[in-house]
């Protein structure tokens, strides 16, 4: 009787995969008390001791610091490699989240935020570099780490408004300052080899379509979208809406898990600048109806349409920047992400109470649109590996 060939083994996964995936865990288990504060401190000010005004300012602070910080961060990163770096960062995480539990007022909050701010630009720049090291798969292995980075929050913002809901919104961040330290442990296994950059030339230079881009994504997606939910669903739903906000800001997060694998997927096949131009488009769309008041529904196809467009900014980055320029690249679409992210929750703060919901997000959804287009003029080419690849073990 002949025998049947056996199938083979699955390929067992490389270096590259194996540190990608360790920092996404690092920054995953790292990032809960972050997103959870999002969806608590614009509901809960008074038991923060803030006003929505100082939440916005709050909420903006840990990106604004970045604005400025993220080039030290990146001279650091590159100088001592992933494993200092992120040891470090996941620890200071962790002394955030204790102190959102026991500290209130704007002044005692601030310098955490701060802190944060830096320690989520490590661990960000972190998972970004690695996942680009090799640019084989490059996008697949983006979007494999967005859905590890996501799991923290999308079990953290459930139970943080449930917390909230029945005991108060700050006993949730004790919790989650533990799972920062655990954190830890995946830190200690990423590489310690530093990275070879080149030397930065001026400190100012004019930004291009894919900064436009990463700013107007910032400003709408993680800054206008995600304090408008909070604000404007308390107004609708008075009561149970932190729990309702809670599970949508989560289904953002498993999003994440489920679909910014296929974004990766899709971008390797079709091309990241053609699928980062139709899912802003649509996107755009959904914004104006979220300002029109078609909030949960719009909501919904708004965290969807994100999870997919997360692995795309990452892999046209470093096709465009190849070798050791790949590093501050990096670092610079993420400065100009958090410079409409810090922006976002200002202007919400001060607008949302006294402005036009339609015309707010209409207008952001046109400059979304517009960016978005630009980016889609020259794309870059779909396969152009670096001539030298960096040591990442």
């Amino acid at each position: 009787m002949p025998s049947t060939p056996l199938a083979p083994a699955p390929a067992a996964p490389s270096a590259t995969d194996l540190n990608s995936r360790h920092a996404a865990i690092a920054l995953g288990l790292s990032l809960p008390a972050d997103v959870v504060l999002y969806l608590l401190l614009p509901m809960y000010v008074d038991q923060f001791g803030v006003t929505l005004a100082e939440a916005g300012i709050l909420l903006a602070a840990n990106r604004l610091v970045r604005i400025a910080g993220y080039r030290w961060v990146a001279r650091f990163y590159a100088r001592n490699g992933d494993r200092p770096t992120c040891t470090i960062a996941v620890v200071a995480a962790a002394v955030c989240g204790v102190g959102y539990a026991t500290l209130s007022g704007f002044w005692a909050l601030l310098p955490l935020r701060l802190m944060w701010g830096l320690c989520f630009a490590a661990l960000n720049l972190s998972t970004q570099a690695l996942a680009t090291a090799d640019p084989i798969g490059a996008a697949r292995r983006n979007g494999r780490s967005r859905a590890f980075i996501a799991m923290g929050p999308v079990l953290a913002l459930p139970l943080g408004a449930l917390m909230a809901h029945w005991v108060g919104p700050r006993a949730i961040f004790g919790i989650l300052a533990v799972f920062s330290l655990l954190a830890v442990f995946a830190a200690r296994r990423l590489p310690s080899a530093p990275h070879r950059t080149e030397k930065p030339t001026r400190r100012f230079q004019w930004p291009n379509s894919l900064d436009g881009w990463s700013f107007m994504e910032g400003l709408a997606l993680d800054g206008l979208f995600i304090v408008g939910l909070s604000y404007l669903g308390k107004d609708l739903l008075p009561g149970g809406a932190v729990i309702v906000a809670g599970l949508l800001m989560a289904l953002r997060y498993l999003a994440e898990i489920f679909l910014s694998p296929v974004g990766g997927q899709l971008a390797d096949r079709f091309g990241a600048e053609r699928l980062l131009v139709s899912l802003s488009l649509v996107t755009a769309i959904a914004l104006v109806g979220f300002g029109l008041g078609w909030l949960w529904s719009c909501a919904a196809l708004i965290v969807v349409l994100r999870a997919l467009q997360l692995p795309l900014l990452s892999p046209i980055v470093a096709r465009r920047t190849p070798g050791p320029e790949r590093v501050q690249a990096l670092a610079a679409r993420s400065v100009w992400r958090d410079i409409g992210a810090g922006a976002g929750p200002l202007i919400a703060g001060l607008l949302l109470p006294v402005a036009s919901p339609p015309w707010l997000y209409g207008i952001a959804a046109v400059l979304l649109a517009i960016m978005a287009l630009a980016c889609g003029r020259n794309p870059s080419p779909q396969s152009t590996p670096p001539p030298t690849q960096e040591r990442t073990s």
